[in-house]
């Protein structure tokens, strides 16, 4: 089986947790540039407002978005992920980004009961300090968690 008909396949659950990683086109560090980045932080607050879902962690790495979100009763996985993408890829092209940001598609794990959000969370949130971007976690400057 491709990784087309898996994506094809994909089902969401209304008030699943999924923990979700997606890629820039070409593993480009678009959001080593801060106000690339501080453009997919906005996008992501204003569709937690919107109640499309709840960003429980996330972190913006140079050439990835890594985070977990609780899902609201009526939003789809993949048509949250769309809009997420979408709007940070317009709102980068409009202050000077060039060319396609996203990598098609996104990896997604649903969360299990048993699962231990806390630490899913603090390995999410010291992916930059594991990569080198800081020596501290409060040094990187574009992460949220909602339980730290």
């Amino acid at each position: 089986m491709s990784y087309s008909s898996l994506w094809k396949a994909r089902h969401s659950a209304p008030g699943q947790e999924y923990l979700v990683t997606t890629v820039t086109f070409n593993r480009e560090p678009v959001f080593a540039s801060f106000t690339h980045a501080r453009a997919l932080c906005a996008v992501l607050r204003e569709t937690q407002a919107e109640g499309l879902g709840e960003w429980l962690v996330w972190v913006i790495m140079p050439d990835h978005l890594h985070a977990l979100l609780r899902l609201d009763t009526h939003t789809d996985l993949g048509a949250l992920m769309r809009t997420v993408k979408g709007r940070a890829a317009k709102r980068i092209r409009r202050i000077g980004g060039r060319g396609r940001v996203w990598q098609p598609h996104f990896h997604d794990h649903a969360l299990r009961r048993e699962e231990d959000r806390l630490e899913i969370a603090r390995y999410i949130v010291a992916n930059p300090v594991r990569a080198g971007l800081a020596a501290r976690v409060g040094d990187y400057p574009h992460w949220d968690c909602v339980w730290l």
